[in-house]
């Protein structure tokens, strides 16, 4: 059992009509844990399945409708918050594509609020949005002054009063990654939503999702993510996506996570055939769920988690930062 079966429901819903009370067991779990019920939910629409099955379906709708007006919402406060410091605020991920009405969006489970704004303006954004009823989550000093020299992003935030966190982004890879995206090219050519807020052209929204996948972290939940790819590649000129992915140096990620989405989520079948030996790792990794929604093979996926932060940062620093976390506490799950 893998989460194959995810995969495929998703790819083509009529394939759920062969599933037994077994099927639908696994089939809802590794959904549930991938953070696709939503997603699955409207993919399946109105096809016939197991009453037990359509409650949780109608529910899983609903929670992806009330999630995407908390998190327009919650654009619209941070918005108001930031609308006197003259500084361009980007959507980024799921916010974005449910203000845009991108298929992406549809269904879509959003948690933080992501937001990219210039370097330069860190500090008024932060003391804005402190103004305004955001408190820090991390009370650790070695996190908030790791966040603060070597991220990409302030430490997490979170509103005292509506429980929401907002990730305020000044770039889209930590400034240790081995890749370093012109995030000032990505803020200058952001397409407008509102007055106060825009998001990144379609390129550059490829390229943050590919950079997110295969470029800084371990691929957990991963098939949500390369979802949002498959769905960003719709209508996507792909003489321009290479240019702009060339540009910010994220290449060979984009084109690996075009691979892998049309060999996952693409209609034809043949497209497995051109994955490379490195696509296929990949793919084990994406995939590596049991029945149960668990994730499986678990020497694999520790393997991406030490892979995740050799991506992040030098060996030395690695090794420092590693100790650093294991002496306070934290361990690998």
């Amino acid at each position: 059992m893998s989460a194959r079966l995810l995969v495929r429901a998703l790819r083509d819903p009529d394939e759920v009509a062969a599933l037994d009370a077994d099927g639908w067991n696994a089939l809802i779990a590794m959904a549930r844990a991938e953070r696709l019920i939503g997603t699955l939910a409207l993919r399946l629409g109105e096809r016939p399945v197991p009453p037990a099955v359509g409650a949780i379906l109608a529910d899983a709708r609903l929670d992806a409708a009330r999630e995407a007006r908390q998190a327009l919402w919650e654009a619209d406060r941070a918005a108001e918050a930031l609308a006197g410091l003259d500084v361009p605020v980007v959507l980024l991920k799921g916010t974005a594509y449910a203000a845009a009405g991108l298929r992406a969006g549809q269904g879509r489970f959003i948690g933080d609020l992501d937001i990219l704004v210039p370097r330069d303006a860190m500090d008024r954004v932060e003391r804005a949005l402190i103004g305004a009823g955001w408190e820090w989550v991390k009370d650790d000093p070695y996190d908030d002054a790791y966040y603060r020299r070597w991220m990409h992003e302030l430490p997490p935030m979170i509103h005292a009063v509506r429980d929401r966190m907002i990730d305020v982004h000044h770039t889209v890879l930590p400034l240790t990654a081995r890749q370093t995206p012109d995030a000032a090219a990505m803020i200058a050519q952001a397409v407008p939503l509102t007055n106060e807020l825009s998001m990144l052209s379609p390129e550059d929204r490829l390229c943050h999702a590919a950079a997110h996948l295969l470029a800084d972290g371990d691929l957990a939940g991963g098939l949500r993510n390369l979802w949002d790819i498959y769905c960003l590649l719709d209508g996507v000129d792909g003489t321009a996506l290479e240019a702009r992915a060339s540009h910010h140096g994220l290449l060979p990620h984009v084109r690996q996570a075009r691979r892998l989405a049309m060999a996952l989520y693409g209609e034809g079948r043949g497209e497995g055939a051109r994955l490379t030996l490195w696509d296929r790792i990949v793919k084990a990794r994406l995939l590596a769920r049991d029945g149960w929604g668990r994730e499986s093979r678990g020497l694999l996926r520790f393997a991406f988690y030490l892979r995740s932060h050799w991506l992040r940062m030098p060996p030395a620093m690695l090794a420092r930062h590693l100790f650093t976390k294991w002496r306070k506490g934290h361990r690998p799950v």
